[in-house]
């Protein structure tokens, strides 16, 4: 996973792949098929690992700016964090990608697409209990918070620090339309803490 994510899918040769899991090349093909196969299982560790964070945000918390808020305070920590590589692999993993591996490429877009879609599901819950103002864009409003994640995701991957993503976040939650939500809980240093302990 941690070589997919650092070099990216085609820059990964099969050598360091099979360096990095202890393995020969014909045990590699045995166990996962081919190259490709492996790197979609290398996803799906990744998102049920240190990519879990969104999903959860968007399920546990009560209000749809809390949820939305918890998910980027979280990213700022989880794309900094030294012991893996910087910034989300699902963003980063087929950004210099060849028209060869366009399957795959499309394979990442449709997760980042499902990504802003339970951001709009989850912003059009809250319109529906009346957290947000009549009229508000939901479909808008999530691909603004996705873009900026993406962006925290590049800036992480070009050394950005977690205060300085959190300073990101925290911006881009002021422009949450309606009522601002000034008492919501500071989610990433308490996940901060926690982690250290």
């Amino acid at each position: 996973m941690h070589v997919f994510w650092k070099r990216g899918y085609e820059a990964a040769s099969v050598a360091e792949l099979t360096t990095a899991m202890g393995i020969t090349a014909p045990s590699l093909y045995t166990a996962f098929g081919d190259k490709e196969q492996l790197f979609l299982a290398a996803i799906e560790r990744y998102a049920n690992g240190p990519g879990a964070g969104f999903p959860a945000a968007l399920e546990e918390e009560p209000t749809a700016y809390a949820a939305i808020r918890r998910m980027l305070l979280e990213a700022a920590e989880e794309l900094t964090r030294p012991e893996h590589p910087k910034g989300c692999m699902i963003s980063m993993a087929t950004t210099n990608c060849s028209e060869a591996s366009a399957h795959i490429q499309a394979a990442l877009i449709k997760r980042r697409d499902a990504g802003k879609t339970g951001m709009r599901c989850r912003i059009e819950c809250g319109m529906q209990k009346g957290e947000l103002p009549e009229g508000t864009d939901a479909g808008a409003l999530a691909d603004f918070y996705a873009t900026v994640y993406r962006g925290m995701a590049m800036q992480a991957a070009d050394g950005a620090s977690s205060t300085a993503l959190a300073a990101v976040a925290e911006t881009a939650l002021r422009a949450w339309p309606g009522e601002k939500h000034l008492a919501a809980k500071p989610v990433a240093r308490k996940r901060a803490a926690k982690a250290s302990a």
